[in-house]
């Protein structure tokens, strides 16, 4: 994508109300962690996008979006080819839209406006492509929010402990060691668990698992590759698992996300 409009969207939080910028790029993609005074969807049309913030993280598919509010620090990457399309919003038009991040299910309409705002030149807008912007932003603000992310916790023992699994979700040690290794009981972890994340030690572990299997099938890993490396006794429980979770097979799942 372009790092001129990249910085231009960055720099000037006011005008355009809508920037877009849609791409296709062969490889992979890595943006460290940073903020500007926009609030930025981002969203991908063929292939797979992680993006993060200290409270969570994402894996989208091609028919979700992730929104993000003005000065929310976050990192984000692709995985292999992708088309990506990313639309930053003048704050002052942010009032009425998500006041954190989440992800969206991208509706067609929401989809080809941006990339139809992705053509735009300047900084001024004429009355058809105001009528756009108001059609971008109305279809954000009813888009329906999609449960599947992973929420980090807050104690800084938590973290520690979920920040290893995300490195290394595969990584074979037991509730009892985590917990020895973070100077906590295995019951406080796991009430503590459930009360900053939602989800059980054993559930936010498979939802780590799941994430990183998405990335790796995006990157072109066999479904018996992937199930080996992060863990599982057999591949067909990888499979049930992912369907389980996800309501299709990983086949099924990216013939679907990367259809256009």
């Amino acid at each position: 994508m372009s790092e001129e409009r990249f910085a231009r969207a960055a720099a000037d939080p006011h005008n355009p109300v809508i920037l877009a910028i849609y791409e296709t790029q062969a490889e992979h993609r890595d943006l460290g962690m940073h903020s500007h005074p926009r609030g930025q969807l981002s969203g991908i049309r063929r292939g797979l996008l992680t993006m993060g913030t200290e409270a969570g993280a994402w894996v989208v598919p091609a028919d979700q979006a992730v929104w993000l509010p003005p000065h929310q620090p976050h990192y984000g990457y692709t995985h292999g080819a992708v088309e990506g399309w990313v639309c930053y919003i003048a704050e002052a038009a942010c009032g009425q839209l998500p006041d954190r991040p989440c992800t969206i299910r991208a509706s067609g309409l929401l989809r080809e406006a941006v990339i139809r705002a992705s053509a735009w030149e300047g900084t001024a807008m004429d009355a058809a492509q105001q009528r756009i912007a108001m059609v971008i932003l109305d279809e954000l603000r009813v888009a329906p929010v999609e449960p599947f992310n992973l929420p980090m916790p807050s104690d800084p023992r938590l973290v520690l402990i979920a920040r290893a699994m995300l490195r290394d979700p595969g990584e074979r040690r037991g509730m009892d060691e985590w917990a020895a290794m973070a100077g906590l009981s295995k019951r406080t972890l796991s009430r503590r668990f459930v009360a900053e994340t939602g989800y059980s030690y054993t559930a936010w572990r498979q939802r780590a698992c799941l994430m990183r299997a998405l990335e790796m099938l995006a990157e072109g890993m066999p479904v018996t590759t992937v199930a080996i490396d992060l863990g599982y006794d057999s591949v067909s429980a990888f499979i049930a698992l992912f369907k389980r979770t996800l309501g299709v097979t990983p086949s099924a799942y990216f013939n679907h996300v990367t259809a256009p």
